[in-house]
């Protein structure tokens, strides 16, 4: 049996035949899925964020559906509806498109608020209610959600209850100089998502999930969380801190980067690593700060600075 650092190691090298100098961005994707999570990719047009689902999805042979998200989309789009069948005389569920193991909700920020909110509940639950009936959504599930941070007119912003249920929030950013002519030379006869071939299973993927529990957390390194959680609650830029769901994502998260080191324990190194991935998105700033030109990843910083790190 492989160690899970091959496995995901093979994963990587994979996705990177498509996606050109953004490995970390692939590892953190990465761990976010053997955690179950869901993962924003907030980033500006034509970077990779959708080419970074596909491959992901064909890596790990997972089932895929892609949603475009418009201002005219319903929500029944989503989760799926109930239709009249005259030949047995009842109501038969049609699956809708988050009836897939990955889901990438293209350009989330297009439609209204009430289509958003339809993937609250599959986001936390693994379910939709159609009906007054629950249907359970394919194991292992993911969301990843895209959406352009420049652009505003026509989009509707993700409220905080949403964005909250995003494991991370990514973005790709432009290669460098010799990135992009190492992407000319590859993409110049074709796309290699178009040849990608599977290199895992979603049976392999749902054995890894289960060993990130098993990742020893120390009592030490569990202080250390909480008291950078509590941190962003007590900051006086803060408006909204981080929620005890934040705090959960981040020891969990601290774990799955551990198994992708090949580590049975989380050092705080991993904490660290996952600290502004998982918190960036979960905390509001007061307007005051956004006048001075504060920003998230200020905070961030600076709460790590004054915090000592546990040996």
């Amino acid at each position: 049996m492989e160690s899970p650092n091959e496995v995901l190691e093979r994963i990587v090298n994979n996705v990177e035949q498509v996606i050109v100098g953004k490995k970390t961005t692939i590892e953190l994707a990465l761990c976010s899925f053997l955690c179950g999570g869901h993962v924003l990719l907030e980033d500006v047009p034509g970077v990779g964020k959708t080419s970074l689902v596909y491959a992901i999805a064909k890596s790990f042979d997972c089932s895929f559906k892609r949603i475009q998200f418009t201002p005219d989309i319903m929500p029944s789009d989503i989760t799926g509806f109930s239709k009249y069948n005259q030949k047995s005389d009842s109501f038969e569920y049609q699956p809708g498109s988050v009836m897939a193991q990955i889901v990438l909700a293209d350009e989330i920020n297009r439609t209204s608020p009430k289509t958003q909110s339809s993937l609250l509940e599959v986001m936390e639950e693994n379910q939709v209610t159609v009906d007054g009936v629950a249907y359970k959504v394919p194991q292992p599930f993911t969301v990843f959600a895209t959406q352009n941070p420049i652009e505003h007119v026509g989009t509707y912003p993700l409220p905080e209850a949403q964005l909250d249920r995003f494991f991370m929030r990514l973005n790709i950013g432009y290669p460098s100089a010799d990135e992009e002519l190492k992407m000319l030379s590859r993409f110049n006869d074709e796309s290699p998502l178009s040849t990608l071939k599977p290199v895992s299973n979603s049976q392999t993927l749902q054995y890894l999930q289960g060993m990130v529990g098993r990742v020893h957390v120390d009592a030490d390194i569990s202080e250390f969380i909480v008291k950078l959680i509590r941190a962003t609650r007590n900051h006086p830029d803060v408006a909204l801190g981080c929620s005890p769901r934040g705090t959960l994502a981040l020891q969990r998260g601290a774990q799955s980067w551990a198994l992708y080191h090949n580590r049975g324990y989380v050092i705080p190194d991993d904490v660290l690593s996952l600290f502004e991935p998982v918190l960036s998105h979960r905390i509001v700033l007061h307007q005051d700060a956004k006048f001075k030109r504060i920003t998230t990843a200020d905070v961030l910083k600076q709460i790590i600075d004054d915090i000592e790190v546990p040996r």
